[in-house]
């Protein structure tokens, strides 16, 4: 369950990481203001770009601590600017790097009950993180990547998936 979670979403933020540093030169180069990029919805009824990478990260840890039995730990949403962005998930990487594998030895049985959309819920830790923290988490990085193409930034599958 270790690999399936935190090696998981470590990969990926290392590839979001990655991303928000084209996005950023892209725009210095393009003469784009970041800010324009960072306030972006896809449609307006979704979340902005910045508060995308957020969920994404509140996700990750959200779903590493549970899956662990622990308290998840709670991030300001306080990000203005990719620097800042790339700043919060380095620091969420370093929290989910604090989990071992021992910390997982009962999480695919652990029931793990939480608030979504309002409801209660309670799934035992495989189905929580194959149903509920991985899907979301993938589907707030695959938003932020989509806002920025949308919006020109070049990238690629190969940038969103990361290293090999």
């Amino acid at each position: 369950m270790h690999r399936q979670s935190v090696a998981v979403f470590d990969r990926f933020f290392a590839a979001l990481s990655a991303i928000l540093t084209k996005a950023e030169a892209q725009c210095e180069a393009k003469k784009f203001k970041p800010e324009v990029l960072l306030a972006d919805r896809l449609y307006p009824d979704m979340l902005p770009f910045t508060r995308q990478v957020q969920i994404a990260c509140d996700f990750a840890v959200r779903g590493t601590a549970r899956l662990a039995g622990q308290e998840p730990k709670s991030f300001p949403d306080t990000e203005t600017s990719f620097a800042e962005l790339r700043d919060r998930i380095s620091a969420v990487r370093g929290y989910m790097a604090g989990f071992t594998a021992e910390d997982f030895s009962k999480a695919a049985e652990r029931q793990i009950a939480f608030k979504a959309g309002g409801r209660d819920m309670t799934l035992s830790g495989a189905d929580y993180l194959s149903f509920f923290a991985l899907p979301q988490f993938f589907f707030h990085v695959t938003t932020a990547y989509n806002i920025l193409r949308h919006n020109g930034i070049e990238l690629g599958k190969l940038d969103y998936m990361g290293a090999v």
